[in-house]
């Protein structure tokens, strides 16, 4: 599987579009705006440039993609006005992968400048919005050229498929079933990875330049932990129940694997230590729910189909995946049956994701 070239959220506004089912992303980010929104502060305060070049990694399609960088121009925008100083110009960087629906995004941008503008009103420097097309995972910018880096729910993602997964036979991911050699291959591809960007962001980023990045992760050591692994199992189970059905090939499941490595806080650090370019100011563990309606209160009938809401959540992220390996004709079959063991597991037990932020300023 060539993931530059597949891996993308479902792009447009549909029913199944990622536009439509990234609200647990949509929480995540505001989750973790306070970590954002102080780092961005203290580079402004610390070096208050004329020009302001900010660059969201992995910024996909949809309402979440202004959401980010809106927050960011607000808070800079605020100190502006309370130190009496004029509002530095915007450049915005919006980076992707290829696949991604760049061209809805970028028939927002007009209505989005307009509200912005309304909202900020007179005074507030202009803003220059540029797509990125290419993988994070290496140089997208000229040198020392950013001043703030911002990525949610997509350095979780890795590069490729990690090689040698022959014994993870029946498993889509790592799971507990899983042998060491395969846990140990999904670990090396994220290392390796992860040590690429931290290479690439510290040659594109001014010193004392900022990077807040949030990880879907896990709290536990364990790699094949539940609170990470859970979800793309409860997918396992639907792909090996149309296998035994004759529905697809036992072959086909046994050579599919999630490109994907959920870190825990330490694995995160242990590379930002070894790569050397970055100190930390903030390294935190937060939770939010599966199904993203569901705040503990709600008894809207709406909101009650939490395997519904999950199961869209997850269709709009790894479609592009199944479709490549799997071909179209068994998704809307796969995504039925997810959606009746999300439902049964749903109304057992209580489920989140893990997520792991850093905050980090580029050393001189």
């Amino acid at each position: 599987m060539e993931v530059v070239q597949v891996l993308h959220m479902n792009g447009g506004m549909g029913d199944t579009s990622y536009a439509s089912n990234s609200l647990v992303q949509q929480k995540v980010i505001s989750m973790t705006k306070p970590i954002a929104e102080e780092a961005i502060s203290n580079l402004y305060c610390s070096s208050s440039p004329s020009s302001l070049a900010i660059a969201d990694l992995g910024c996909s399609s949809g309402p979440n993609t202004f959401f980010v960088v809106s927050e960011l121009i607000e808070v800079v925008d605020k100190l502006c006005r309370n130190l009496g100083r004029q509002s530095p110009e915007y450049q915005v960087f919006l980076n992707d992968l290829p696949g991604n629906d760049f061209n809805s995004i970028f028939k927002s941008l007009p209505s989005y400048l307009k509200k912005m503008s309304q909202q900020l009103g007179p005074g507030s420097g202009p803003c220059f919005f540029s797509g990125v097309p290419g993988s994070f995972y290496g140089r997208l910018f000229p040198t020392k050229s950013l001043h703030f880096v911002h990525s949610s729910y997509g350095l979780q993602w890795l590069s490729q498929v990690p090689e040698a997964l022959e014994s993870n036979k029946g498993n889509i991911y790592m799971a507990s079933t899983s042998p060491p050699g395969v846990l140990r291959a999904y670990y090396g591809q994220f290392q390796k990875d992860f040590s690429m960007f931290l290479k690439c962001r510290a040659e594109e980023l001014v010193t004392g330049g900022r990077m807040v990045l949030t990880f879907l992760g896990r709290s536990s050591e364990d790699p094949s932990s539940k609170e990470c692994c859970y979800i793309w199992e409860l997918l396992a189970l639907a792909l090996n129940d149309m296998v035994s059905e004759g529905l697809i090939e036992e072959e086909k499941i046994h050579s599919f694997n999630i490109p994907q490595y959920t870190p825990s806080p330490s694995e995160v650090k242990s590379e930002v230590v070894k790569e050397g370019s970055f100190s930390t100011d903030r390294l935190e563990v937060s939770e939010v729910n599966w199904n993203a309606y569901d705040s503990g209160f709600s008894s809207s009938d709406a909101f009650s189909d939490g395997g519904y809401n999950v199961a869209k959540c997850m269709r709009a992220v790894a479609e592009p995946l199944l479709i490549s390996h799997f071909g179209d004709a068994i998704i809307e079959e796969v995504f039925r049956r997810y959606k009746e063991i999300l439902s049964d597991r749903l109304s057992k037990e209580k489920t989140q994701f893990i997520n792991v932020t850093i905050s980090l300023t580029k050393r001189g």
